[in-house]
């Protein structure tokens, strides 16, 4: 398979796309307990990528006006509003970084100070609902079925092994769209090509963060070596547990799943449904190995047939 996706335990994608010399694999850790949906991240992608603007549309809920991720969106604040789960334990109000001395973010509206959008600090406090907020973005997949299918060689595996688009090769095949078991790649309207995040490629050769977790006001978007970024989100997650936040759990983070873990993983406060995202996502190409060995079982088995009917038929 391209890229070397093998389907065989645990995988470091650079050096197994043949990257000789490199460094820790990169990624994102986004703690979702801890976005306020500023969309700084929304804005800073775009502004530094020179994506085109999406348009403004509320699409009928509440302040997430991108709704989802495009070729115009590479990273999307989805608001969810939801009542607050039966037997949540109240903690403080959080506006802090996660390193901070509170630890869970303003999304939960009814902790004291907390206020829904749009409410002053004289309004009524609310109690019977909270927002979840997550700042979705490409998964960087470790084996990626998008690089299984591009026919082109648009889609490259980088030496920091995230997965990247050269739009100059995309013949706009739309394989890799269907490929994706995320549904993050998008084709732009009028161009027809394949678009996504990037991952700040051009930022990342620089020694540069990626911009949305340079703007990032909260550092609920962390970038650095993935190993690291692991292990800082277990500690998260127990510190999380420990302050009476039973639902925190990790997503995309496992090497044994079946994308072979996220280069871009999160921390969720539900169910990974209720953010959009699939359950127990499986790369797409998984089967193509076994597929091709059928296949060509098959066109030996039908060459043996039409060479020995010809044989036959001439004796």
């Amino acid at each position: 398979m391209p890229d070397g996706n093998s389907l065989y335990g645990p995988l470091d994608p650079a050096p197994d796309a043949g990257w000789t010399s490199a460094g820790p694999r990169m990624g994102f850790f986004t703690d979702t307990s801890v976005c306020i949906g500023c969309k700084a991240c929304e804005v800073a992608c775009k502004e530094w990528n020179a994506v085109p603007e999406s348009g403004f549309d509320l699409l009928g809920m509440s302040y997430d006006n991108t709704g989802a991720l495009t070729a115009n969106s590479w990273r999307h604040v989805a608001f969810v509003e939801q009542p607050v789960p039966a037997g949540h334990r109240s903690a403080p109000f959080a506006g802090t970084p996660p390193d901070g001395p509170s630890g869970v973010g303003p999304q939960f509206l009814g902790m004291p100070g907390a206020q829904p959008p749009g409410r002053g600090t004289g309004a009524a406090e609310r109690t019977d609902f909270r927002w979840l907020m997550m700042s979705d973005v490409c998964k960087h997949c470790t084996h990626a079925a998008c690089l299984d299918v591009c026919p082109t060689g648009s889609l490259f595996r980088t030496e920091f092994g995230t997965v990247v688009v050269q739009e100059d090769i995309c013949n706009g095949c739309g394989y890799c769209i269907s490929a994706c078991p995320y549904g993050v790649i998008d084709q732009r309207k009028g161009d027809g090509r394949a678009w996504k995040c990037t991952l700040c490629y051009d930022r990342l050769g620089a020694g540069m963060t990626p911009a949305c977790a340079q703007a990032c006001p909260t550092e609920s978007i962390q970038y650095g070596p993935l190993d690291e970024l692991r292990d800082r989100a277990a500690q998260r997650v127990t510190a999380l547990h420990d302050r009476g936040v039973p639902e925190a759990r990790l997503y995309g983070h496992d090497p044994t799943d079946g994308v072979g873990g996220d280069g871009a993983f999160f921390l969720l406060l539900d169910e990974p449904e209720v953010y959009g995202l699939p359950p127990d996502p499986v790369v797409t190409t998984r089967d193509l190995p076994r597929m091709w060995r059928r296949a060509g079982l098959a066109a030996l088995v039908m060459t043996a047939a039409a060479v020995a009917a010809f044989v036959g038929g001439s004796s």
